[in-house]
């Protein structure tokens, strides 16, 4: 690895270090703990490997355009070509560097393609690379795939992500990295419930708290592929690479002379303290950006489990009514308010309101909720459409190509890359959204995108995303206030490339609070609650048809931007005062839950969970400790309490408002019933014997320092 020529990106405690092959192409020299100028000469001088036996004849190296032109056997970065032949031999023509931004310009041998990467390591730490490839010949180019490639060293050992299903998502998965190649590739034309959504490897036995750790997330909403790979000889002196892309359909990007295609942001983060410490640096980074939410988050209540398809001017204006009483700041009328919609078999596309439903428009029932002072947000599915629905009869070929018996949830897709397509949607929606005074959206999508063919057989996945991308975009610039949630039956598009444009998602279909502790703790590794979707159902599931204490499905619901999805028109006074109660503690908490660090403790036995909130200073903490299933533990085991400051002492009180925790033992720990007890940072990071919970029950702990 070439000395002279190094380029250095350091900021939030990251260092990323780039030098020369023996080609002249940038290569990751290091990509992890902050480095000073010092550590420099010796890291480059020892940058290149031995010369093995049976193998090239120079040293080998992994530079960030690496493919088998330069040695490199494995996944190539850049797969492209023109005129049925490959694109390949890369040399740098351009080198930027401004701050924590670099910018590398790169050109074939044939001076067919010029590609660049632009580099930008942020105050938190986190790495965000984004490709694009421009055509500088007279012919044109496919695209095959344009990927970010970072090498590994070889002490990363475990990889985790997740898979699921709908109403179970993002469960995680581990396994040992061996050789060969561990690819994600999604073909759903959105991420989907079994999104491989934040890939991460780490030292073997990383946990929440502890180990060395590298992760990646691809910020796309359409078709992607994420990668680990080894080979048996490594990369230069790395071990692994870690990357990804979108996965593109042959044909889907040709570029004509002059065109260009700027791929998706590639996330990534490094850290030495854990999954933890990897959150803590994605929530830093994705609170900074400009348009990340900053008022409190409202508590809202959505009628789906309240009323479904069962819409009544009456009815509905007295759940409002019930809602602002107990504490609801926004009402969200969710599907069956459109032209023909009496069940999920007809309407989409006819995105009028129903005149038999609604004599007067919705403006009734919105101006009901504003003058009870509650925003008024209302459900669209605009991407979709019923066979049984005027649009689909009056313009079959808006339609993409699914076979007929491919319907799903009685719908196919339309083709939102045509632009007149596009444009009906965005005149639909803003009229509606205009006439009916609307605050906020909730935006679903209840299906994969299977064909997503065009009526002349081209393949639209990446279109369609950047479609979608569009009227969302265009939405927002009319209606600047206008807040959007993104919902694909559930957490099927939860990424942060629709996060751009979008102020929340909803991390699952699923209300079942024991279904929900998982789901929210593994979308909180790379979201801040703020933007998830949390919310309080009826005591009988939806979805498991589980039943749950009030108590427990309020204290998981708190975990997030909470809401509300339930008939309270039919709840007793007992049970409207504990949801009056829950809507206290909401807003008294979320000024914490909503800014602070997000720490989870590790393992104490496969039935108990205990996660948290501690504020930016260390002064203030909310934990939840969770049981969901019996455990193997006969005892009161101290349990480590994460993320305090080690030199401040604590007194630690249980928040009783939601309801107490019923137990499985007779009689709790001897400090609890102790009020002036004060504990150091350092003996709660030792752990405190908590009280054996019953199953589906949570402890609400909350710390001030004293």
């Amino acid at each position: 690895m070439t000395t002279a020529a190094h380029h250095h990106l350091r900021n939030g405690g990251v260092s990323l270090v780039l030098a020369a092959d023996r080609f002249g192409l940038p290569a990751v020299a290091h990509w992890g703990a902050e480095l000073a100028d010092r550590d420099l000469p010796g890291l480059l001088a020892s940058g290149s490997p031995a010369i093995m036996s049976s193998s090239l004849d120079e040293p080998r190296s992994f530079s960030l355009v690496a493919d088998r032109s330069s040695g490199w056997s494995g996944t190539p970065a850049i797969e492209l070509s023109s005129e049925g032949r490959p694109i390949t031999t890369w040399r740098q023509v351009d080198v930027q560097q401004h701050g924590d931004e670099l910018h590398l310009r790169f050109r074939d041998a044939g001076d067919r393609a010029e590609v660049q990467l632009a580099f930008r390591l942020d105050g938190a730490g986190v790495l965000r690379v984004r490709p694009s490839v421009r055509n500088v010949s007279a012919h044109e180019v496919d695209v095959r795939a344009l990927r970010v490639l970072l090498p590994l060293p070889a002490r990363a050992g475990e990889t985790l992500d997740f898979s699921g299903r709908w109403s179970g998502e993002r469960r995680p998965q581990r396994a040992a990295l061996r050789d060969g190649t561990w690819s994600r590739q999604t073909r759903r034309g959105r991420p989907g419930h079994d999104a491989p959504y934040l890939t991460i490897v780490g030292t073997p036995g990383f946990g929440f708290r502890s180990g060395e750790l590298w992760a990646a997330h691809l910020a796309w909403s359409g078709n992607q592929e994420v990668l680990v790979e080894r080979l048996s000889e490594g990369g230069g002196v790395h071990s692994a690479v870690l990357g990804g892309g979108e996965l593109l359909d042959v044909g889907e990007v040709r570029l004509a002379p002059g065109e260009e295609y700027a791929a998706p942001e590639l996330v990534l983060t490094w850290s030495a303290e854990g999954i933890d410490g990897v959150t803590a640096r994605l929530h830093r980074s994705l609170r900074a950006r400009p348009g990340h939410p900053t008022s409190p988050r409202p508590l809202l209540l959505n009628t789906w489990e309240a009323v479904y398809f069962d819409h009544d001017l009456d009815r509905l204006t007295q759940l409002a009514d019930v809602a602002a009483e107990v504490g609801v700041e926004r009402f969200v009328l969710d599907d069956g308010w459109f032209r023909g919609r009496r069940d999920d078999t007809a309407g989409l596309g006819d995105w009028f309101v129903d005149d038999d439903l609604w004599p007067n428009g919705l403006l009734p029932l919105s101006r009901h909720v504003h003058e009870r002072g509650l925003q008024f947000g209302l459900w669209f599915e605009p991407e979709m459409v019923n066979p049984d629905s005027d649009l689909a009869r009056a313009r079959p070929d808006w339609l993409l190509q699914e076979r007929p018996e491919l319907t799903w949830r009685h719908q196919f897709v339309l083709d939102v890359s045509r632009p007149e397509v596009a444009a009906y949607l965005l005149e639909r929606l803003d009229q509606v959204i205009t006439d009916a005074e609307v605050d906020y959206v909730k935006w679903d999508h209840n299906r994969d995108l299977h064909a997503a063919l065009g009526v002349d057989g081209s393949v639209r996945v990446h279109a369609h995303t950047l479609a979608v991308y569009g009227i969302l975009d265009e939405l927002r610039k009319r209606h600047p206030l206008l807040e959007i949630e993104s919902c694909a039956s559930g957490g099927a598009r939860v990424d942060l490339g629709i996060l751009e444009r979008t102020d929340r998602v909803w991390a699952s279909d699923t209300n079942d609070p024991v279904e929900r502790q998982s789901i929210q703790r593994w979308t909180q590794t790379l979201l801040p609650p703020e933007l998830i979707g949390s919310h309080l159902g009826p005591a009988e599931a939806h979805t498991t048809h589980r039943h749950a204490s009030l108590a427990f499905r309020a204290t998981t619901a708190l975990f997030g931007h909470a809401g509300i999805e339930w008939d309270l028109t039919r709840n007793d006074d007992a049970e409207l005062d504990q949801v009056r109660a829950f809507a206290a503690l909401y807003r008294e908490l979320r000024p914490l839950l909503h800014a602070g660090v997000t720490v989870r403790g590790d393992h104490v036995d496969d039935g108990a969970l205990l996660h948290g909130v501690v504020s930016d200073a260390g002064d203030h903490a909310v934990f939840a400790w969770v049981r969901t299933e019996t455990g193997p533990l006969g005892n009161a085991v101290r349990v480590p309490i994460p993320g305090l400051r080690p030199d401040l002492a604590y007194r630690v009180r249980v928040r009783r408002e939601l309801g107490d925790a019923s137990r499985h033992q007779i009689a709790d720990p001897a400090w609890l019933a102790a009020d002036d007890t004060s504990f150091t940072g350092a003996v709660l990071a030792e752990g405190l014997p908590l009280p054996v919970l019953n199953p589906g029950q949570a402890l609400l702990l909350e710390l001030t320092a004293v």
